[in-house]
């Protein structure tokens, strides 16, 4: 560069720095930068947490709304899919997609990263919520650990009955594949007194026709076994009503039970749920 070119350009640095629009220039430009780390950020954490995509090597950058996608998977819905979560976050406004199709590229599946831990601590909470929102469970005896889709239970349970009404929830939580059932049965079942207890307390707690309702859904929507989208519930003095469809009697069986085991639930009609 020679010398009055270089002159040149300090001086003409030295002038938009002075200039009174500079600042406003840079904030912009702050903001852009900004805007890119957070988009970055979002679709990494994206891809972490898919259970199609976590396992590959994928890398995201962005500059200016254009997401730019590299690494390798072993097939082409993959990269396709990588793309439509780039384009899904707000901002982004470009792709260039330039992961690459390996057929023989492997996948590191054993890799137990930040996607598994949440699936693990998500499977966990629903598990416990659905132990604590049932009415025929005393979850207060009950530990829950998830590790790979591998469910232990842990502590104690009121009776014979309630340990195997523990198992069945968490079995038919969605991302389940294998429960430990330990609980230990208690030695000295409940007394009357506190029995009543505990009547009270979910009678003073909980039971709006709001609170049965949410429930029921929540419960539909953690079960491995109900399309929970296609049914809807409604609670009216502690009557469920579920109405839509499902796909077949042993669903439909299903839904009916599980509602019918949430704290407050009189009873529940089924007649509108159909398949």
């Amino acid at each position: 560069m020679n010398h009055s070119y270089r002159n040149f350009m300090f001086a003409s640095a030295i002038l938009l720095t002075m200039s009174p629009t500079a600042p406003l220039m840079a904030a912009n430009a702050a903001t852009t930068s900004m805007d890119d780390v957070r988009q970055e950020s979002q679709i990494a954490t994206s891809y972490a947490l898919n259970p199609y995509l976590r396992a590959n090597d994928l890398k995201v950058s962005v500059q200016k709304g254009k997401a730019i996608l590299t690494g390798k998977v072993d097939e082409k819905v993959s990269k396709e899919l990588a793309s439509e979560i780039a384009r899904g976050v707000s901002g982004i406004t470009d792709v260039d997609n330039q992961i690459v199709v390996e057929e023989n590229y492997l996948p590191n599946y054993s890799r137990n990263g930040y996607g598994e831990l949440i699936d693990d601590a998500s499977i966990s909470a629903a598990i416990r919520s659905k132990l604590q929102w049932n009415k025929d469970v005393d979850s207060a005896g009950a530990v829950v650990s998830t590790k790979g889709g591998r469910v232990t239970l842990t502590g104690s349970a009121g009776s014979q009955s309630a340990k195997d009404n523990a198992n069945r929830l968490a079995m038919n939580t969605r991302g389940v594949n294998s429960v430990s059932n330990q609980l230990k049965i208690q030695d000295k079942p409940m007394t009357d007194a506190q029995k009543d207890s505990a009547k009270s307390a979910d009678e003073s707690h909980n039971i709006s026709d709001g609170w049965i309702t949410a429930k029921v859904k929540s419960s539909f929507m953690y079960s491995s076994n109900i399309n929970g989208g296609d049914i809807d519930v409604s609670t009216n003095d502690g009557i469920v009503t579920l109405t839509g469809k499902v796909a077949s009697g042993s669903e439909r069986s299903l839904a009916i039970e599980t509602a019918q085991n949430i704290r407050g639930v009189k009873s529940v009609k089924s007649s509108a749920l159909s398949f």
